[in-house]
C-alpha cells in the first residue's frame, strides 16, 4: 500500500503541484481513507520526501536502460531529454522549482542525491563520445561535468527563467544543445543537428 500512495501520490503532485495537491486529495482519488495514508506517512512534507524519492529511483531506472542501449552519446542526451518531457507533459509548472520554493529541504536532498548521480551520468555519456569521436579527446570531463551540472540546475535557480514547463523544457533542449556544441567534433555537430531536426519534428 505504501507504494501505491507514493505511485498515485507521485502521479497527482506532478499533475497538479506539490503545493496544490492536499493529502484529502489523494485519499479521495485512491478511494482509501486520509487515515491510511497517515499509517504511512507523518504528514505531507513526509509524503513529499518519499515521493520524490520514489520518483527519483524510477528516473533513474529508465535512464539506466536508455544506457543501455545502442545510442551514440549525443542520441542518448537527447533520448533521456525526452523521458524528462514525457514524464513531466501534464504539468504546468517545473516540479524542481515547486519543490525548491515551498519543500526546500526535500529539495535540497534531492540534489544532494542528483548530485552522484548526473555526474556518473555525465561522466560515463563524456567518455563514449569521445570514443565515438563524436567528442574531442582533449576536454576536461571534470570541468565540462560541472558547467553541464551547473546550467541544468542553475535554470532552476534564476529568475531569468520561465518557470512555465513548456519554457522548461524548451531551455533544456537550449542548454543541451549549448554543451554538446561547446564539445563535439565536427562529426559530433552533424550527428547533434540531426538530433535537433528529429527533436523538432516530433514538436509538431
Amino acid at each position: 500500500m505504501q507504494e501505491k500512495i507514493t505511485d498515485k501520490a507521485g502521479d497527482m503532485f506532478l499533475k497538479y503541484g506539490f503545493k496544490s495537491v492536499t493529502m484529502d486529495d489523494i485519499a479521495n482519488e485512491m478511494g482509501i481513507s486520509k487515515k491510511t495514508i497517515y499509517k504511512y506517512f507523518d504528514n505531507k512534507d513526509h509524503l513529499v520526501d518519499e515521493t520524490v524519492a520514489y520518483v527519483q529511483k524510477t528516473i533513474d531506472a529508465i535512464i539506466e536502460d536508455i544506457m543501455s542501449k545502442d545510442y551514440n552519446a549525443i542520441e542518448e542526451n537527447f533520448a533521456i531529454k525526452n523521458v524528462f518531457k514525457n514524464m513531466f507533459k501534464n504539468a504546468k509548472t517545473s516540479p524542481m522549482f515547486q519543490l525548491k520554493k515551498y519543500y526546500p529541504e526535500t529539495y535540497a536532498k534531492l540534489m544532494d542525491r542528483e548530485i552522484c548521480t548526473f555526474s556518473e551520468c555525465v561522466i560515463t555519456n563524456l567518455e563514449k563520445g569521445i570514443s565515438e569521436k563524436l567528442y574531442r579527446e582533449n576536454i576536461d570531463k571534470e570541468m565540462v561535468m560541472k558547467f553541464y551540472f551547473t546550467l541544468v540546475f542553475g535554470a532552476y535557480e534564476s529568475d531569468l527563467f520561465d518557470h512555465n514547463l513548456s519554457e522548461v523544457v524548451k531551455t533544456e533542449v537550449k542548454i543541451l544543445e549549448y554543451h554538446t556544441r561547446a564539445i563535439a567534433t565536427l562529426y559530433g555537430h552533424s550527428i547533434l543537428e540531426q538530433q535537433l531536426i528529429k527533436y523538432k519534428e516530433n514538436q509538431s
